[in-house]
């Protein structure tokens, strides 16, 4: 009986035991621990990016609408995005309205100029028939001048002088209307070469108005799919949108052959992207799927995109793959895998907490827990390298534990500090915070 009662008493007492070891207050979540991992560890910088089609044939509007002072064209009607044309076909529409008020202005040039043309026409045929007649006059009366002075021969000296005064007078008149008429010819001449100019002026600005005109009517120049634009904005160009008349953009006929992915890389990130890293890729409408691809193209300069707090830099992804499932402006999450570290300890990045300027673990010490100082290598989007502090046969808790002041704090050695510190900046203040920026070569 006393066998039972002290074998009864003993259970109790270790289930009352383990109660007190594994109880948690109501207010914290159950501690959860994770092993200390060894291996490879990848830095990648992960975005979401856009394919696009890394070749592909623009659909413009009219060619030289800003030589008719038409600075902005609007897009009255487009076909919808992903419509199969042939070469050929309608794309668009643009909106006609400001270049046919140019026209009708353009043609009542033309007509005045054309009446002025034909005035001027008229006005010097008549001027040149007035003059014609008066050398034909002039010259019937240097007739008349003639023969009087023939018939003087009879007459006194005196008659005989006049009749030949008046002779050499009609002969020098007769010479100057004839200079005067080649004079007049000229200058009719002249006149009508300038008004003719403006004329053909007025009919070329006319001429050009109406070949712009006939490109308001976009034609698809090759056989394929529609693809739609975007403006610097970042917004689709479709139906009502505007477009620039120096650079005519409609659509896209996109070559599927080869595809890229248009991501941007915020400004603390884009230092560590280079071109010819390889990317991993999935895609947001095909989940199954992965493709892999390499950096190509890296923006020198910073842009201000949209909905963004901060500079962001372009960066172009090209698709290893050829895939016909692939559409332009679908949307992917690429990893560029910026190095590989060999064989080093890495944690959950929320398993180290900052407190006083120095990086700690929470690790599991038997029954206990300690307060463990590590100095931080590279870190990714989940897990971050822990150069010291750390074995791999250790456990660490993954949130901070509710009274963490009343646990052991187990600190690295000065040396070791030091010797981080002096990798980071030989000259640096022995009591800045320690975070170190690991390399590939450091293991």
């Amino acid at each position: 009986m006393n066998k039972k009662v002290i074998i009864s008493t003993l259970s109790i007492l270790f289930l009352i035991a383990l109660w007190l070891f594994t109880r948690t207050d109501p207010g914290n979540q159950q501690d959860l621990y994770v092993d200390v991992q060894k291996g490879d560890f990848n830095v990648v910088v992960t975005t979401t990016g856009e394919l696009q089609a890394k070749n592909s044939i623009r659909i413009r509007g009219p060619q030289g609408a800003q030589t008719i002072q038409v600075w902005n064209l609007t897009i009255q009607s487009l076909v919808p995005e992903g419509t199969i044309v042939s070469k050929g076909d309608v794309v668009a529409e643009l909106d006609r309205s400001d270049v046919l008020t140019r026209l009708q202005n353009a043609q009542l040039e033309v007509q005045r100029a054309e009446s002025q043309y034909e005035q001027a026409q008229l006005d010097s045929s008549l001027t040149l028939t007035q003059a014609r007649d008066n050398l034909e006059n002039l010259k019937f009366q240097l007739e008349e001048r003639e023969i009087a002075v023939e018939q003087s021969v009879y007459e006194s000296p005196a008659v005989q002088r006049q009749t030949q005064i008046e002779l050499e007078r009609t002969e020098r008149q007769l010479a100057q209307e004839q200079q005067n008429y080649r004079t007049r010819v000229l200058q009719a001449e002249a006149g009508l070469r300038e008004i003719e100019a403006t004329l053909t002026q007025e009919r070329n600005s006319l001429q050009r108005i109406m070949d712009v005109m006939n490109g308001f009517t976009v034609l698809a120049p090759e056989n394929g799919m529609v693809v739609y634009t975007r403006n610097w904005q970042g917004r689709k160009t479709t139906t009502g949108s505007t477009v620039n008349a120096f650079d005519p953009i409609v659509a896209e006929l996109p070559d599927f052959s080869a595809m890229e992915s248009l991501t941007y890389v915020n400004e603390v990130d884009i230092q560590k992207v280079r071109t010819g890293q390889s990317v991993e890729i999935g895609l947001d409408a095909i989940r199954d799927k992965k493709l892999t691809g390499n950096v190509t193209a890296v923006a020198n300069i910073g842009e201000q995109r949209p909905n963004s707090h901060s500079k962001v830099f372009e960066v172009k992804i090209e698709i290893n793959e050829s895939d016909t499932t692939l559409r332009p402006a679908m949307t992917t999450a690429n990893e560029i895998l910026i190095e590989t570290i060999e064989d080093v300890l890495y944690v959950p990045l929320e398993s180290v907490h900052t407190i006083d300027s120095e990086h700690f673990v929470f690790k599991r010490d038997g029954l206990q827990m300690t307060m463990q100082q590590v100095i931080m290598g590279s870190t990714n989007e989940n897990n971050v390298v822990i150069l010291e502090g750390l074995t791999e046969n250790d456990q660490v808790l993954i949130s901070m534990p509710p009274d963490p002041e009343e646990l052991n704090k187990n600190l690295l050695p000065d040396d070791i500090l030091d010797k981080y510190r002096e990798i980071i900046n030989p000259e640096a203040d022995p009591d800045q915070d320690i975070e170190i920026a690991q390399t590939s070569s450091t293991s």
